[in-house]
């Protein structure tokens, strides 16, 4: 079983395209949410995130993880595939 990743992005963001590009090393579907397109959409972010208001935020299973540097440090320390995994 894998998790529910969604990541709240927004256009023409460095952080967003390295933070998608490791989840896309990982073999991760995620779902994207451009809150360029739809101003609701970081307002929603922003709460989840618990007041974070930049992009990207990268939820997995629900749960807040940050944003790009966040997954990253995840991955290094080794936690981000048992996240990705599920458990």
């Amino acid at each position: 079983m894998s998790a529910k990743v969604e990541i709240y992005t927004s256009m023409f963001c460095g952080y967003c395209a390295r933070a998608k590009a490791l989840l896309s090393r990982k073999g991760v579907d995620y779902v994207e949410h451009d809150v360029d397109a739809d101003g609701s959409l970081r307002e929603a972010m922003t709460k989840r995130a618990g007041g974070r208001t930049s992009v990207p935020q990268v939820f997995i299973d629900g749960r807040h993880v940050g944003g790009c540097d966040d997954i990253h440090a995840l991955d290094a320390a080794g936690q981000l595939d048992k996240l990705l995994a599920g458990s």
